[in-house]
Order: structure tokens, then sequence, then C-alpha cells
């Protein structure tokens, strides 16, 4: 129990020395701090939750592999192997945590019930997919970048998509914290498009950096619950 404590605190003292690195501009610094909270957040989950899920740490694991690739951004002998490594670490990182909401859904009785609302969000998710490209599309110089960037924007809109489907599907606790996670990182991952081609404003990465947090925690808070749909709950009431 003390270890947790000691190292819920770590992630808060963290994230304190990244709004002050940010707010006195120090920018690199805060860089290393915020690439620091969310694999904290991952040693946590694996300190204090016991019935693991293996996708869900595979999304912790890569996920925070990736982050913490920004201390070797300084040694790596190709200039751009840590964006095409970073990118796909995140890439596989957010399939891994869709394979983990997909695995308890029957996608027969998904297209069953929710086809309008599934329909709804592909279009929806398409758009989305479109403006951010046309964001990115000007500041991209190699081709191949511009598909990472392609392939990042349609697994992370899929990922949303499916999130919110599952809440429709299961109704229960477990699935709303999962959902609200995803949503945090998605507005999170808008809101770093946009202070990295758009304007490098310290309140657009304070602000996504905060998302990230608050998404990690719904994530951590939904690995603790059991995955069983409201009905069932309902029937054994």
């Amino acid at each position: 129990m003390l270890k947790s404590k000691i190292l819920e605190g770590l992630v808060i003292l963290i994230y304190i020395l990244f709004v002050l690195f940010q707010v006195t501009g120090r920018d690199e610094l805060a860089h290393y701090a915020s690439s620091l909270i969310l694999p904290a957040i991952a040693v946590v989950y694996f300190v204090k939750v016991k019935n693991k899920s293996l996708f869900f740490s595979l999304f912790l694991v890569l996920y925070s592999v990736s982050e913490l690739l920004v201390f070797g951004e300084d040694i790596v002998l190709y200039k751009r192997i840590d964006y095409y490594l970073g990118n796909s670490l995140y890439i596989l990182a957010y399939t891994c945590l869709l394979i983990e909401i997909c695995k308890s859904i029957s996608i027969k009785q998904l297209i069953r019930h929710y086809f309008i609302h599934i329909l709804v969000l592909s279009v929806l998710s398409v758009y989305i997919v479109y403006v951010l490209q046309n964001i990115v599309k000007p500041f991209v110089s190699v081709t191949n970048e511009y598909y990472v960037e392609l392939v990042y924007n349609m697994v992370l809109l899929s990922l949303l998509s499916t999130a919110l489907l599952g809440y429709f599907y299961k109704d229960n606790v477990k699935s709303l914290y999962l959902f609200l996670g995803v949503l945090c990182v998605v507005f999170a991952e808008v809101m770093w498009v946009a202070y990295t081609y758009v304007a490098e404003r310290n309140l657009l990465n304070l602000l996504s950096t905060t998302l990230y947090l608050v998404g990690f925690y719904f994530f951590y808070l939904q690995s603790k619950l059991l995955d069983v749909k409201r009905e069932e709950l309902n029937m054994v009431s």
C-alpha cells in the first residue's frame, strides 16, 4: 500500500513539475517531464492491479516505450528514426487497446442493434481524419510521413468510435470509464496536432498533457473493474 501511494505521489509530482516548467518557459524540461507521466502511470498499474489484461498491458508498455524515446532523440543515428519508431509504437499501442475493447463485443449483435450508430460514426470519423490530414499536409514534406499520420489518425478515430459503441453495447461503468479515457486521449491528440503544426502555445501543450493524464486515470480506474453488462448485473441482483 505504501509503495502504491509513493508511486501515485510520484505521478502527481511529475505533473506539477511539468506545469511549472511549462508556465516558466522551460519547454525542453517540460517536454521531458511530460514524457515521464504516462510511464509512471503504467508502473502504478502493474503494481496495484492484480488481474491484468494482456492487450491493455501491451497498450501501456508500447505507449510508455514510445514516450521514453524522447530521451534518446539526441543519440539516434538517423534523425527521423524517432519519428517512425515512436509513431509506430503509438499505432501498435492504440491497436492493442482497440483489440482489448473488441474482444468482449459481439460484432454480429453490435451491427444488428447499432447499425445507424456505426454508419454515423464512420462518416464522422472519415471527416475528422480528412480535416486532420489537411492540417498536417502542409508541414509534411515526405510522402511516407503523410501516410504514417493517416494510419495514426485512422486507428485513433476507430478507437474512439469502438469505445463509444462498446459503451452502448455493455452499458456499464467499466465501458464508460474506457470511453471517457479514449475521449480524453483523442482530444489530447487533437490539441497536440494544433500545438505542433498550428501554433506552439504553452496553453495547448498544458491542456493536451492534462487530458492525457485524465484519460490514463480513467484507463486505470476501468482496469480495476469487472467487465459485466448492466443487464447481467440486474439479473444477478
